[in-house]
């Protein structure tokens, strides 16, 4: 489904150039759930920006982004508007900052049925319901504000919004920060649910190696811009071997 070769991603300052995606090549297979794990300042956050796009005009890339076949890298930007949301759709970090405070959830959903799908009216309504439902929200839940929900609803809230136009890919980019311990576990469980129960590939970007081992199929572990190991889940966790993955599962016990 989306290959990664040889990725490198440069930023270009006044004064230096930081080499945050150096030569990652990987792969996420159709059905599959993954973990891309990593400190803070290991490229995680560069490599979903590349995924989906969204790399500065000072980014310096090479390498290839394959999805279905099709290079994302190579694609203008009317064709990388209709991968969006349709093939690959992301739940952002907070969901309190992918809501406008002043749109009810389903003014929300309804306004990316509109502009990505053409839907509106009736069939909206229909699939707001359909969304919520999927997330196990109540069909109240499209009539409040943001303020209005706790941090797990709008979270759940968030993925249904990134679900309206049923992508194969969705990225969750560290979709329990700021969530208690209940809650997270909710969240986790929803994402392994929709990934069995509608064939979806999932990206977890996480910083928690214990936590993404226990719902993923495969681990790739970021350090200092490069892939430092990949494989299943399992095998990593007991069986580690570079020393900065040692180091997290050391850390972990």
């Amino acid at each position: 489904m989306l290959e990664i070769k040889n990725l490198a991603v440069t930023y270009s300052g006044q004064v230096v150039q930081t080499e945050a995606v150096r030569s990652v090549s990987c792969r996420i297979k159709p059905g599959s759930f993954t973990s891309l794990v990593g400190e803070s300042g290991s490229g995680k956050s560069t490599m979903i920006a590349a995924i989906l796009g969204l790399l500065p005009k000072s980014a310096q890339v090479s390498g290839q982004i394959l999805f279905e076949g099709r290079d994302i890298l190579k694609l203008n930007n009317n064709e990388m508007r209709d991968l969006r949301w349709k093939k690959i759709s992301l739940v952002p970090q907070s969901a309190q900052n992918s809501f406008t405070p002043v749109l009810t959830i389903g003014r929300h959903i309804s306004e990316v049925l509109s502009v990505h799908m053409k839907m509106s009216g009736l069939a909206a309504d229909i699939r707001i319901d359909q969304l919520l439902e999927q997330v196990g929200l109540a069909e109240s839940i499209k009539k409040r504000y943001p303020h209005e929900l706790s941090g797990g609803q709008k979270q759940r809230a968030s993925i249904a919004t990134a679900l309206a136009c049923s992508p194969r890919l969705l990225l969750a980019d560290e979709p329990t920060t700021a969530l208690d311990v209940i809650t997270q576990t909710g969240i986790l469980a929803l994402l392994a649910e929709l990934r069995e129960s509608t064939g979806l590939s999932v990206l977890l970007v996480s910083h928690d190696l214990p936590m993404a081992a226990s719902v993923s199929d495969e681990l790739m572990v970021m350090y200092q811009g490069q892939l430092a190991e990949q494989g299943a889940s399992l095998d990593i966790i007991t069986n580690p071997k570079h020393a900065h993955t040692c180091a997290l599962v050391d850390a972990a016990l």
